[in-house]
């Protein structure tokens, strides 16, 4: 899922604006999150990529929206990655809740937080991952029953052991 992230410039420079890709895994909360300068198909696949790589699990089906950088090329990378891709329905919000809800979250206490304008893709991904870490390792959740996303991962690897 993409969210738009505007920042503001110096007054010599027009604004910067960076795309927020997140993916939650639906048991644990477990969030992906990268920001980029485009949102296109070409950006969703290299985020997808990335997403692959992180979690301890499996991913076994990407639920998307319908915004165009989810379509065809994206469609037949996911395909071909052996993994399920379904597109949410247009218009009621409860699909895509998990996103919403977790893109207003980085809003309220990350964006607005930055002490300075980051202008650079790279430090702005490094800040967001920070961000991603606290949200895994630190941040309680009350749909966890306060635990945070790494507990019930952690007990549901311990108990398959």
């Amino acid at each position: 899922m993409a969210s738009p992230i505007t920042e503001k410039a110096p007054k010599q420079r027009r604004r910067a604006k960076y795309y927020q890709f997140t993916a939650i895994d639906n048991c644990t909360r477990l969030r992906v999150l990268r920001i980029y300068p485009k949102c296109d198909q070409k950006t969703a696949i290299a985020f997808l990529d990335y997403v692959l790589e992180r979690p301890p699990f499996r991913v076994e089906v990407i639920q998307t929206d319908n915004g165009a950088e989810f379509q065809t090329a994206f469609h037949w990378h996911v395909l071909d990655k052996g993994i399920a891709h379904t597109y949410i329905k247009p218009a009621p919000p409860h699909p895509n809740g998990k996103v919403e809800r977790s893109h207003r979250i980085d809003t309220d206490e990350f964006y607005r937080m930055l002490e300075r304008i980051i202008d650079n893709t790279g430090i702005f991904n490094d800040k967001l991952r920070e961000r991603e870490d606290y949200h895994t390792y630190d941040r309680p959740h009350d749909a966890l029953g306060g635990q945070t996303p790494y507990e019930p991962l952690k007990q549901k690897t311990q108990t398959q052991v």
